[in-house]
């Protein structure tokens, strides 16, 4: 006989919820805050060591030889390292801050979640909310992860602002009381489709951000290179165009190996649930065409030369693609897989 669903556990992983998402808030403050504080003193390092150059040459006018040399003339602020490497560069207090506040919030998140499955004696991911909510975890979870490798808080303000708007259209667009799970999700295939689509549309979000990144510092290094002024000082911090397009393609690639495997055991669920491997789904369909776009991006960029802007562009649209299908497609079209909980 089915256990019977632990309404007060609910609603404490509600209380969870509602805790790591103040942090959440908290720590993207602190993101923004790390923006715009070391990027002024970047600015202000700049000016006193351009002042510091310019000085022996104002000293010389006049004199045998006084021109400007190479060694006198001032030069820009170097991006952040393209190594991304925590031992090198500035300390940045309060980007510290934001990853700890960030950590904190990750560890409420995780509770929140657990205690929704204990509740419901089940993983949970049964129905929209409960995606958003483990999908938020996830994303932030790998963020944690990558930080270990890679000096990844440039990035901290968008993927944190991301998790933020994913539990807010979870709390107030996809309210769903825990509960058990329909028939047509009771299999141990919801554990291994899922959670591979899950992780792989975290790692998506990761590199959807670094595209945006990516076109902002590629516009930003264009304007420097004609002499413009640098107006976008936060992107100091932030790698060279080039560096996050790599590393964006690596993250990519890795995540579309997961999202291969989602098809897949998709189709394997399908056959044992429907009778067929394949229906033309309009869920499916979406899962196909995000798994193509990924395909023609990984593809064009490694064979075709689609380097630059091209290939963020693409990343970005495979992005959007997921975002439509994870919530137009389960919201608005009927079909087999209209078991959203909306």
């Amino acid at each position: 006989m089915p256990q019977p669903v632990n309404a007060e556990l609910g609603q404490l992983s509600e209380l969870f919820m509602l805790l790591a998402s103040i942090a959440y808030v908290v720590a993207l403050i602190f993101f923004v805050l790390d923006l715009v504080k070391s990027s002024a003193t970047i600015g202000t390092l700049e000016a006193r060591l351009a002042g510091e150059k310019a000085a022996p040459v104002l000293a010389g006018v006049g004199g045998r030889g006084s021109g400007p040399t190479a060694e006198s003339v001032p030069t820009r602020a170097e991006t952040a390292d393209d190594s991304m490497d925590y031992g090198k560069g500035p300390r940045r207090g309060t980007a510290r801050v934001a990853v700890s506040l960030t950590v904190l919030a990750a560890v409420i998140h995780g509770a929140a979640v657990v205690t929704r499955g204990v509740a419901a004696h089940r993983v949970p991911w049964g129905n929209m909310y409960e995606f958003c909510t483990t999908g938020a975890f996830l994303v932030a979870a790998i963020f944690l992860i990558t930080l270990t490798r890679k000096d990844l808080r440039f990035v901290g303000s968008f993927v944190v602002g991301l998790v933020v708007i994913m539990l807010c259209a979870a709390t107030v667009g996809f309210p769903t009381p825990v509960a058990r799970l329909i028939p047509a999700l009771q299999s141990y295939w919801l554990i291994v489709h899922v959670s591979i689509a899950v992780a792989s549309s975290a790692l998506f979000t990761i590199t959807f951000a670094m595209s945006v990144l990516q076109l902002l510092q590629t516009s930003r290094e264009a304007k420097l290179l004609a002499g413009k002024a640098d107006r976008a000082r936060f992107l100091r911090l932030v790698p060279s165009a080039l560096s996050l397009e790599n590393l964006s393609y690596r993250l990519n690639a890795v995540a579309f190996v997961g999202w291969t495997f989602t098809l897949m055991a998709g189709a394997i669920w399908a056959e044992q649930a429907w009778g067929r491997y394949w229906g033309w789904d309009t869920k499916e369909v979406w899962t196909f065409v995000i798994w193509t776009v990924y395909a023609g991006y990984l593809h064009a960029r490694a064979t075709r030369g689609w380097t630059g802007t091209r290939a963020a562009w693409l990343s970005i649209v495979g992005y959007l693609c997921i975002v439509f299908n994870f919530t137009i497609v389960n919201i608005y079209f009927s079909g087999l897989h209209s078991y959203s909980g909306v």
